[in-house]
Order: structure tokens, then sequence, then C-alpha cells
């Protein structure tokens, strides 16, 4: 089976690019985008996956400001056979310049929800470590990431008006990723298995002239899975040039973290992570959350819009929920991203702080599956 990627030069194995390499149904290829705007007000997410075994393509937009509703749009279809069609009813991307522009618009539907935006990036493209996670002899997890730091500019409709997104204001990251990674319905029950226990969280963070990242995966005892942290330099506009990564990334030995959690519950009110050098040199970087997201208003970890879970041949969905007013020890509503205030003591930066602790987690003092910080 051919499509217009196999007029390219780009091919890894015999097969025509639509045949994937590997017949694991969790197969993914997915985009993220975040967006923010530097006073904490508003944060917007995005995501669109395509899961080639499954035969699902599905995407979502959802939007909230601070003291309003979280407002999310969710479409999914039969996945095309050709790789290169990103639209799903209303909702489309355009790699406008792979790796420099990408163009989000969402026309405005019975959820209420639109946009138009345009994502300009500010640094070369970001490759994080491969992430392979097993849980007893089954591989979970096994993917690659790469990620673009940037800003963006546009409007957003809601039913509550229209927001205009300056570039001067608004931030984001551009994240994609691919490989194996759980989606769908569960795969079918044999021999009863252990629930999957884990603790992730990853802080993107801009600052005046470069941008920092670290990322972790942590098994219930705390023992780090997989832990990265680098720095990148902040171009004034897009990367000039055909290249894709310029070399410049610092990547530390490794990173380490603490997280205060609101009493009660799974979420952090105060962060901290240190960056700790190949000389040991360490940089403590300190998050003040502004503005809460939840990832389920994208699809993670929704009860029934998550991730190349079938609908029809193509199916809309809004919803909306007061993020003040729902049960924060419900597993569905662990997974956020936080708009953070950073500063490392001589510097100040903006970006988000995303976490998810499943099941136990010792440093954190959690036992169970769901219960909260003392």
């Amino acid at each position: 089976m051919l499509n217009r990627l196999d007029d390219f030069p780009i091919h890894q194995t015999v097969e025509p690019v639509a045949h994937a390499a590997t017949n694991d149904r969790n197969l993914y290829d997915r985009f993220f985008f975040n967006g923010f705007s530097a006073d904490g007000e508003t944060y917007f997410g995005i995501a669109m996956g395509i899961y080639p075994h499954l035969g699902v393509l599905d995407c979502a937009f959802s939007i909230v400001r601070r003291d309003g509703l979280q407002r999310s749009f969710f479409a999914s279809r039969r996945a095309p056979r050709e790789r290169t069609d990103m639209t799903v009813g209303p909702f489309s991307i355009e790699n406008v310049v792979p790796m420099r522009r990408t163009r989000v618009t969402l026309v405005t539907n019975e959820t209420g929800l639109g946009c138009d935006l345009t994502f300009s990036t500010r640094t070369a493209a970001i490759q994080e470590g491969r992430q392979t996670i097993w849980a007893g002899d089954r591989k979970v997890m096994d993917c690659t990431r790469f990620d673009l730091f940037g800003r963006w500019s546009g409007t957003i409709d809601t039913p509550e008006g229209s927001i205009v997104v300056d570039p001067d204001k608004f931030f984001g990251v551009k994240d994609r990723s691919w490989g194996i990674r759980r989606v769908g319905v569960p795969d079918p029950a044999g021999a009863p298995m252990p629930r999957g226990s884990f603790a992730f969280l990853w802080a993107p963070l801009l600052w005046d002239d470069h941008a920092s990242q670290a990322i972790f995966f942590d098994a219930p005892d705390g023992r780090p899975l997989f832990r990265e942290a680098m720095v990148a330099p902040l171009y004034p506009g897009e990367p000039d040039g055909l290249d894709v990564e310029d070399g410049r990334v610092e990547r530390f030995a490794t990173a380490r973290h603490r997280i205060d959690y609101h009493p009660g519950t799974r979420l952090a009110r105060y962060a901290e992570v240190d960056l700790v050098g190949h000389d040991e040199s360490v940089r403590t970087v300190c998050m003040e959350p502004l503005l809460r997201f939840h990832m389920k208003g994208i699809g993670y970890g929704h009860p029934s819009w998550g991730h190349g879970t079938w609908h029809d041949e193509l199916a809309i969905h809004g919803e909306s929920f007061d993020p003040n007013g729902i049960d924060l020890l419900q597993p569905e509503n662990f997974h956020t991203q936080q708009v953070v205030r950073a500063t490392d003591g001589s510097r100040q930066g903006i970006g988000t702080l995303e976490q998810v602790v499943i099941g136990p987690f010792a440093p954190a003092g959690f036992t169970q599956l769901a219960d909260g910080a003392v």
C-alpha cells in the first residue's frame, strides 16, 4: 500500500512507508502542542494521533482560562491511507515548513470552539532519549520524541468570545512522538497482571535566551526508569537554514526532582528540579504553578475519548468542566499540565510542569491506586 511519502527518499525498510515495522496494536504516531500566555491567564492544548493497527485518527483541542471552565473539542475518524492527510472533520494540522512552522485550524462547530493558530519555532529540534519501559517481561512503552520551543499567533474562538493570540505574549512547545504506548481499549485479558504504576514529570521552560527541559519516569519505589535534562539556545525567530538540529543542545548528566503536593491530592503546589552537570554542578529550578490544565481534555486518560478509541467513521464531541469542581482523586484527573513561573535564583522563566502519578509511589507516601498526599 503506497502513499505520498513513498515519493521521497526516506525509506528505512524494504516495505512502503505505510507498512509499519511492528505489528504491535499499540503503535502510535502523535502531535502534541501546548500554548500559554506569559501572564499565566490562558492555556490551550492540542493533540492528534494516528494508530495504524487500530485504524483510528483522532484529535482534540482544549482551552482553560483562570477562574473559567476548561472546554474541549474531540474528533475521531477512520485512519486514512494517506498519512499526509491530517484532517479530522473541521480540524486540521499543516506542516507549513517542517520543523519550523505549523498551522492548526479548527473551523467553529457545534462545540463552540474554533481556532486558526500558527506555531513558529525558536529552537532547533531537540531529540529526547529513547524511552523504553518494561512491565515484567513485556515492553509497555518504547518511543522516540522530539521537542520544539516557540511562539503562537492567531485567534481562538470560544463560547465566551474570541481571543487574540499575540506572538509576543503566547509561548509553547511542539512535541512529536512515535512508537509503542498503550492506546485504545485494553489488550485482551489473559492471566491476571499487576496494574502498572509509575510517576511521570516533564518540565519544559523558556528563559530569556535559552530553553530548558527535564523529564522523569520513576518506578513505584522512586527508582529512576528514565531521567534526562538539557538546555538549548532560544533564537529570536525561526532558525535559518535546512538543518533540523543545530548541535548546540547541552545535555546534563542527570536530573532530580522534589514535589510538594496539595494535601489530599496528587497535584503539585510547588516543585524543584535539579539539573546536574557532568562536573557535578547543580542548577536548581523552582516552579510555582499559576494555572491548571487537565490532560484528559485532549484525550490523555479520558474515560471515553481516550487516544485510539474507535467511535465512528467520523465523530465529534464537546464537553466542559470546572477544574475547581472536580474530584482530584479520580485517576482520570491525575494527569495535568500547569503553567509555572520558574526561577533559578538569578533568572526567571515561564513554562509548564506536566505530572501524573498512577498507583503507589514511595517518595510521595502514596500506597494505593488513588490516595492523596498527607
